[in-house]
């Protein structure tokens, strides 16, 4: 077990925050199975389609895999005492719906369902909370065999295996969250093809969208019933979008880059109906989904989670010359016009990613939730910064991403202070792990894994954290 004793005693247990969060706050991380666990061939899991993905020949930067990651499924035991070193009280993972069902239907996997339940236990002994993820983008090989997401028993196959995976962990789990990112497993999966399964089918992907969120719906509904106490929510990546100038294009592209990455998803989630603007930017692609699904998609939900890491300008016109810049998830969207749509820079310092910093845009998606949406408890399900970094001695100097983190709480003080309902804060990650398409290049880990030797090293944003969560808050910003 990796002794985590100087991080307890660095972290300053009697200094009181000059920025204190509420009573009960939810400290956390978060990482995703495929990941972090490894294990790919073992004990009866099937294979995912980013197993598929990964097999195929310049998908993946230097031909990873996520076979081995961060060998999470073995050390398990290990990095639960990471989390009680730091202090965390809540973990964010993902539940591997081919390790517990590897066909996708029928048959669970016995020992998939008990891997999750030792890790539930462990953490529940050592005093965090298991906040579990049912779909963070691993579908079963056989689904997409038969059609994937754009296929619309798709979602009826998700419902029955959060079924399952409900009945085998509801007595010790009580948060639980269905879908992480639909935004990404449609668009990037279907459309754009620079996620597993890879295709390029902006139709297909419109269809995907929309069959993540009627299985959304229709897990909680199939939770609900069998343990009404639990709570059920959806995480989703949201942005804040800004036209690059006051032109009329501009504004223009603002509006459908907001109305793709955020609308579509958060409107049938908590309004229960899709925009009309966006319907008709969809209408040329034969987007027309059956309107009896939408009282399903929109659950009453119990919480939802924020995924955020940086704010969209867009410009729309064809002669704007300002540079283009690193977007996390870029425009190849045939259907919001991309050849008229650019993201663009505004010059702020960017992340290992090339992503722009900018902690602003959080407080404002967190003030428009709370302004425009119906109330729901609020939670930040990822947000971090991942760089390219080099181990000191016994650590890491990752000053960019302490300082990352600590803008970014500071915009969620500033959230709560204005009544916004945030009620927890799950930083991305808690281990360097498989980052999808960037495969091993980029680190977003409090932790440094060595990929040789699975060696854990705390970095100093680890140190960082723990001073934070013991003093219930940020310290003086001077």
């Amino acid at each position: 077990m990796t002794s985590l004793n100087d991080i307890t005693q660095q972290a300053g247990r009697d200094a009181a925050p000059a920025v204190p969060f509420p009573a009960g706050f939810r400290w956390g991380a978060a990482t995703a199975a495929y990941q972090v666990e490894g294990a790919a061939a073992e004990d009866g899991r099937g294979p995912s389609v980013w197993d598929t993905f990964c097999r195929t020949p310049g998908k993946v930067l230097g031909g990873d895999t996520g076979d081995v990651a961060a060998d999470h499924y073995h050390r398990f035991g290990e990095d639960v005492g990471l989390m009680s070193g730091i202090g965390l009280n809540a973990y964010r993972f993902s539940i591997s719906w081919p390790r517990v069902q590897p066909d996708g239907s029928g048959a669970f996997n016995q020992a998939g369902l008990d891997f999750y339940r030792r890790l539930a236990d462990a953490l529940l002994e050592a005093g965090v909370e298991p906040w579990p993820t049912l779909y963070h983008w691993d579908l079963p090989q056989p689904l997409e065999d038969a059609g994937g997401w754009p296929e619309r028993d798709t979602a009826h196959r998700f419902a029955d295996y959060a079924a399952g995976v409900h009945a085998a962990l509801g007595d010790r789990v009580r948060h639980w969250t269905t879908v992480n990112e639909p935004w990404c497993a449609a668009f990037l999966g279907y459309a754009s093809g620079e996620h597993a399964p890879g295709r390029r089918e902006p139709a297909g992907s419109l269809m995907a969208a929309h069959h993540l969120l009627l299985g959304h719906g229709l897990a909680v509904q199939a939770m609900r019933d069998r343990l009404p106490g639990n709570r059920f929510g959806a995480a989703v990546n949201l942005y804040a979008v800004s036209p690059a100038t006051d032109d009329e294009a501009d504004a223009d592209a603002a509006r459908r880059i907001d109305g793709m990455q955020n609308r579509l998803f958060l409107d049938p989630l908590l309004n229960g109906r899709y925009p009309e603007d966006v319907l008709a930017d969809l209408a040329p692609h034969g987007f027309a989904p059956d309107p009896a699904d939408l009282p399903v998609i929109n659950q009453p939900l119990d919480q939802l989670g924020v995924n955020y890491y940086t704010r969209h300008t867009v410009s729309g016109r064809p002669g704007e010359a300002t540079q283009a810049v690193s977007s996390p998830f870029s425009a190849h969207s045939p259907w919001v016009g991309s050849e008229s749509v650019r993201f663009v820079t505004r010059g702020r310092p960017v992340t290992g990613m090339g992503w722009e910093i900018d902690d602003r845009g959080l407080h404002e998606v967190l003030t428009r939730l709370h302004r425009e949406y119906p109330a729901v408890p609020l939670y930040i399900t990822e947000n971090g910064a991942g760089y390219d970094e080099t181990p000191d001695g016994g650590t890491v100097h990752d000053a960019g991403r302490i300082a990352y983190l600590d803008a970014h709480l500071r915009a969620c003080h500033d959230a709560i202070s204005d009544g916004v309902p945030l009620r927890g804060y799950f930083t991305w990650s808690l281990l360097d792990n498989f980052e999808w398409a960037w495969g091993y290049s980029k680190r977003f880990g409090l932790v440094r894994v060595d990929y040789a030797t699975q060696r854990r090293t705390p970095k100093d944003s680890a140190r960082w954290y723990a001073a934070v969560i013991r003093r219930g808050g940020l310290p003086d910003a001077g």
